[in-house]
């Protein structure tokens, strides 16, 4: 196995190494029923290792993911911002990957721009993930196929219906699908389409991708119903933007149009009221929260899989 390796998008690892860490999650979550929270997993698999993690970006499931993550798996964490290191005083990138990596064993970003992740793991000696780009969010994505999963719904041949703006998060998903073999029906107004490439990466990967302007069409017979916030973190023109994205949202007539059985997902934080309805995101398929847990779960394998300890 690799000594180590980088994790920015999902293809980094492929879909046989994605169902790898889905596998390891369950077992570990298993294994860990009725544990306290900060009790070491039985195997202490990451024991003496440390994880450096950068914020640009606010965070309350990354942050806490991945740090308690550290602390299942043996190892502990760290955390870096703007405010409290030399990267929002204008040291660059790669330098703070060369100092970082005799210092630490991985490094962790949440950051706007995904050159910059991309920067760093270039420069970096040690493996590098992508906590949350511009471009991907693929630690969100592994921890949503877990849940789907734990929901007993397979992935090859899965329906996944998407609603809103065409960000990080649908790229993604796009990208797994392609990886894992599921269909999207991606609902978005013009102007908010996601990037061609990962459009092109799904097909490429045998799965069919759907873009529709009809959020009615595109819940029909879905598995799976994923939404996000309309306005991520500074975003401009927010008044534009929500009168665009209103006819997505996703409230019971649009839910009742999927499978009987269909899962709610939402990456958090929600908006209720817009982008979801409280009948939705409170009701009996919605299963935010089971996903934000699963982040913990995702975090572990990823970490050993970057580590080359799995897959």
């Amino acid at each position: 196995m690799s000594a180590h390796r980088h994790f920015l998008d999902l293809s980094d690892a492929g879909g046989d190494a994605i169902a790898a860490m889905i596998g390891d999650a369950i077992d570990r979550k298993g294994a860990r029923k009725g544990w306290p929270k900060g009790r070491p997993d039985a195997d202490f698999a990451l024991d003496g290792r440390v994880l450096a993690m950068i914020f640009e970006k606010s965070s309350t499931r990354t942050r806490v993911s991945f740090d308690v993550a550290m602390r299942q798996l043996g190892g502990s964490s760290l955390i870096l911002d703007s405010s409290s290191s030399q990267l929002g005083r204008g040291e660059s990138i790669a330098d703070t990957a060369r100092v970082l990596s005799r210092m630490v064993d991985a490094i962790m970003i949440r950051t706007d721009d995904h050159a910059k992740a991309e920067e760093l793991a270039h420069y970096a000696d040690v493996p590098v993930i992508n906590g949350l780009t511009d471009r991907s969010h693929p630690c969100q994505i592994v921890a949503d196929l877990l849940t789907v999963i734990e929901h007993g719904k397979p992935l090859p041949g899965l329906e996944v219906a998407w609603f809103g703006d065409g960000n990080n998060v649908l790229h993604s998903i796009l990208e797994a699908a392609g990886l894992m073999k599921f269909n999207v029906r991606a609902a978005v107004p013009v102007g908010y389409e996601p990037d061609a490439e990962f459009i092109e990466l799904a097909r490429a990967g045998g799965a069919t991708v759907n873009l529709t302007q009809d959020a009615a069409a595109a819940a029909a017979g879905a598995d799976v119903i994923v939404t996000d916030t309309w306005v991520s973190m500074g975003q401009d023109h927010t008044h534009n933007k929500i009168a665009a994205m209103a006819p997505y949202q996703v409230n019971q007539s649009l839910m009742v149009r999927a499978k009987s059985e269909a899962l709610f997902l939402h990456c958090l934080p929600a908006h209720v009221g817009d982008e979801v309805s409280k009948e939705v995101f409170e009701g009996p398929q919605s299963a935010v929260f089971d996903e934000a847990e699963n982040r913990i779960h995702a975090q572990k394998s990823i970490l050993l899989w970057c580590f080359g300890l799995l897959g």
